[in-house]
């Protein structure tokens, strides 16, 4: 009887294995140069629409957030304009690279696809903050952008190493 149980659950156990997904294969790499201008084109189109349409210049920081806000709240890109959205995607990963020294640019491949995405070194802790405003902005929604961020660093707060005399506040 004990003989039997055993059997059953190691050939149930067996199957339920066999029933999950293979663990997906991840590559994460460095930006080669077409990424570096990609992206350095992408955060100029959106200083140059800032400079004409509110006289304003992005500036690397929190306060970068409050100018994407006024983007979206204007309707300063269309929402089909999905270059232009991510665009402001890249914006925001700037400002949270440039707030949380663990976080680089990086390019995350996976059996999706190629992504850009916000990594800790040598983990597979990830942001992908160039859909983050988009995906949601060709829906027809208005992303509050100051929320987003928030809940970005809240994500990966508990990843990221603790370095000596900081505290867990990352924003």
């Amino acid at each position: 009887m004990i003989r039997r149980a055993f059997l059953y659950s190691t050939v149930l156990l067996a199957s339920l294995w066999a029933s999950l997904p293979a663990q997906a294969q991840v590559q994460i790499d460095n930006f080669s140069q077409a990424d570096h201008n990609h992206m350095r084109q992408q955060v100029q189109s959106i200083e140059t629409l800032v400079q004409m349409r509110m006289g304003t210049r992005l500036r690397g920081d929190l306060s970068d957030l409050s100018t994407l806000q006024t983007i979206i709240d204007r309707g300063l890109i269309e929402q089909d304009d999905i270059l232009r959205l991510q665009a402001l995607g890249a914006v925001l990963g700037n400002v949270m690279e440039a707030e949380v020294e663990q976080l680089h640019w990086k390019i995350y491949e996976d059996e999706e696809g190629r992504s850009r995405a916000l990594c800790i070194a040598n983990t597979q802790h990830c942001l992908f903050p160039i859909t983050m405003l988009s995906r949601r902005m060709t829906v027809g929604l208005k992303p509050n952008v100051q929320e987003i961020y928030d809940n970005a660093m809240e994500l990966i707060a508990p990843y990221l190493p603790q370095l000596p005399y900081t505290g867990t506040d990352y924003n």
